[in-house]
């Protein structure tokens, strides 16, 4: 019978139906379902069918109109079921895709250095506050009254009564703290941030980082400070590198010296950026003043030691020949992801 073949073909040809999106099954279901569709155009026409056919065709359309609902509302499930799961961001048909992850900052990266190093010499870590007072800061240390870095061109002062209170301007302080309430031996390394009344350019920053040692036991020597630090350069720098110790002066050594180590672009022959000398300044050293252990309790007469000082900031350009140092604090993304590498 020719009804029996249309609805044998809308059959097959909804069953084969694909969509793309909700606005393609919305265009099927008006194509078979609406008022002008293909199911209801079957049903107008079984008014005319003989009475003896009705039965059997009556239950073959009914049968198709809840095939053709059936398919449609699973296609439009499809897409529901999509919207939901990109609402939520989770597509669970997907498999899992690595997130793009950021690195450590390159002075985290050095410091993180610097600090390993130390400790595989038996230095352990001491932290102390940013905002001090006086006495950590500079009495302690053997500064003079009238010294410079006590006036408020060096120095953040925050406080001036009745005791002044200030932005450390060097990580000793954590020294004096420990030294205050520990007896020797004390070996220990204090890294931190430090913070000075400068003018900010390539070469200068009104923040910036240090980490500094101090070592005191009986018989300590400059000899034990200088093999520390040659085999700190030599860890840091590499297996070739020298080292220098130029007299100096510090208020909280004596006697006192800055470090150098042979330049490693032109391996001490000279360059543009050791300024043809083959020499590059990385530290300050020398052995803990008498006064400074008198004033934190320490007998100078049984002990001794030796303290050293470095800018994190100076020893990131040297390693990875940074030259301006506005960089490290100005998070520009495309000069971070330069460190990834060395994550």
């Amino acid at each position: 019978m020719i009804m029996l073949e249309k609805i044998k073909a809308i059959k097959e040809e909804i069953a084969a139906a694909q969509a793309v999106n909700k606005e393609a099954v919305e265009q099927l279901r008006i194509k078979y379902l609406s008022k002008k569709g293909a199911v209801s155009e079957l049903m107008s026409e079984f008014r005319n069918v003989p009475a003896e056919q009705k039965r059997e065709l009556g239950q073959k359309i009914n049968e198709l109109k809840a095939f053709v609902t059936e398919r449609i509302a699973r296609l439009k499930e499809s897409f529901e079921l999509a919207d939901e799961v990109a609402a939520d961001d989770i597509d669970l048909t997907r498999t899992a895709s690595p997130l793009p992850l950021g690195t450590r900052h390159p002075l985290s990266l050095v410091k993180k250095e610097i600090l390993r190093i130390f400790a595989g010499m038996g230095f352990t870590i001491a932290e102390g506050p940013e905002i001090e007072d006086d006495w950590h800061v500079f009495e302690s240390l053997n500064f003079p009254p009238d010294h410079p870095a006590r006036d408020m061109q060096d120095t953040f002062f925050i406080g001036r009564t009745p005791v002044d209170v200030l932005l450390r301007t060097h990580t000793s302080s954590v020294q004096t703290r420990v030294m205050e309430h520990t007896r020797p031996p004390i070996r220990i390394v204090c890294p931190g941030r430090v913070y000075r009344n400068e003018a900010i350019s390539a070469r200068a920053h009104c923040f910036f980082h240090q980490v500094e040692g101090l070592y005191i036991d009986k018989n300590v020597s400059f000899a034990d400070l200088k093999q520390v630090l040659l085999g700190f350069a030599r860890q840091m720098f590499g297996p070739e590198t020298k080292i220098r110790l130029r007299p100096s002066y510090f208020p909280f050594t004596e006697p006192s010296a800055e470090m150098d180590i042979s330049c490693d672009i032109c391996g001490g022959k000279g360059c543009g950026f050791c300024k043809y000398t083959g020499w590059v300044e990385i530290l300050g050293c020398g052995m803990v003043d008498p006064n400074v252990l008198k004033a934190c309790g320490i007998d100078p007469e049984v002990y001794s030691g030796y303290a050293f000082g470095m800018g994190i900031e100076r020893i990131t350009n040297l390693k990875y020949k940074v030259k301006d140092l506005r960089m490290f604090s100005e998070n520009d993304v495309r000069f971070l992801r330069e460190f990834e590498a060395a994550h």
